[in-house]
């Protein structure tokens, strides 16, 4: 949701006239505590919104937006977390972070951007924000930012071959986060807008409370279904989505229409139950069907799937057992596994 969580508080604070500095996460090693793509906005009065990692890399990259409001010029910011600085913020290890502190003006250019944005990720569209910060090396120059849409429209100023942007949005189309990319001397950064993927969860006993916890924190969007209302409610899964109680498992997919960016689990207490899920989720075009069971289980289901119609080529779609062999035995590192594995099919996806 961070992407939304910027279109908001830009379109909020901009409104009212106020200029803006906004720190991005561009790349990280080692143990700093934050992630690539984090945000945090800097204000003309000192204070913040959002965070980059908090200690003295926040204070610096607020430092470096007092400046940037100055002069309404993008810096680039690297910071090395080593020797005191790794011990204060109580890493093993140090690191190193790389910021883009950019400068938002606020101009009815950029409202119409950052509201068009809001609107994109309101309805699920993609999109990609890029921000041309000039040659390397040279004299900077303001930002030129635009929005680039599913359609093939922009909002916004891209004063460079069309063909440039394509390339761009080739780069970034697979990355969760931003991408630093050189054309001709020209310095970009660009970033994939999107909503997170949407994980169904069939079933909503144990393992599933523990995958839904688990996908929350890893950026899914979760729907937890099943057909009983004592173990499908927001009690059990409070930072669910989506919580359904089905009248039984048949028609389990009705009123939804999963796609690539889908993942499927079917995690529910029988095989009876899985093999009604599965059957209709085959049908579907989810980009990932995983179900709970032994390789004996397997087998045995997808020879009754055969023999209602499903091919082997559509069988080999799915991951059962689920989840990455990490040698899981609790119910815990069980969620753990399959996590692991929707991580690594959401990272090799090509959107």
């Amino acid at each position: 949701m961070l992407m939304s969580w910027l279109a908001q508080t830009v379109c909020g604070l901009q409104t009212d006239g106020e200029n803006l500095a906004l720190v991005t996460v561009l790349s990280k090693s080692g143990s700093a505590p934050c992630l690539a793509g984090a945000k945090m906005v800097v204000r003309a009065d000192g204070s913040s919104i959002g965070t980059v990692g908090g200690g003295v890399m926040e204070s610096a990259a607020q430092k470096k937006g007092a400046r940037v409001l100055t002069t309404g010029l993008a810096e680039i910011l690297s910071i090395d977390l080593t020797g005191d600085d790794a011990a204060s913020m109580q890493m093993i290890c140090g690191g190193n972070v790389k910021l883009l502190v950019d400068y938002l003006p606020a101009s009815p250019l950029n409202a119409q951007l950052f509201a068009k944005l809001r609107d994109a990720l309101h309805v699920g569209e993609k999109c990609y924000l890029v921000a041309s910060l000039g040659k390397l090396d040279a004299e900077r120059r303001p930002t030129a930012r635009c929005l680039a849409l599913e359609d093939g429209s922009l909002v916004g100023e891209f004063p460079h071959p069309r063909q440039w942007l394509d390339l761009l949005i080739q780069k970034a189309c697979r990355s969760t986060y931003p991408v630093v990319e050189s054309i001709e001397g020209e310095q970009f950064v660009i970033e994939r807008c999107f909503v997170p993927s949407t994980l169904y969860i069939y079933g909503a006993g144990h393992v599933s409370q523990q995958v839904a916890l688990l996908a929350e924190m890893v950026g899914f969007q979760t729907m937890v279904l099943d057909d009983r209302g004592e173990y499908a409610n927001r009690e059990r899964f409070p930072g669910a989505h989506t919580i359904k109680v089905l009248d039984s498992f048949d028609g389990c997919f009705q009123g939804f229409e999963p796609d690539g960016d889908s993942y499927v689990v079917i995690v529910t207490r029988g095989h009876r139950h899985d093999k009604t899920v599965l059957s209709q989720a085959l049908r579907t075009k989810a980009g990932y069907v995983g179900m709970l069971g032994s390789k004996r289980k397997r087998e045995e289901l997808f020879k009754l799937l055969q023999l209602e119609g499903h091919s082997a080529e559509a069988l080999d779609r799915v991951h059962c057992p689920i989840g990455l062999d990490i040698k899981a035995a609790t119910i815990s590192e069980i969620a753990v596994s399959i996590i692991a594995e929707l991580i690594q099919v959401r990272a090799s996806a090509v959107r």
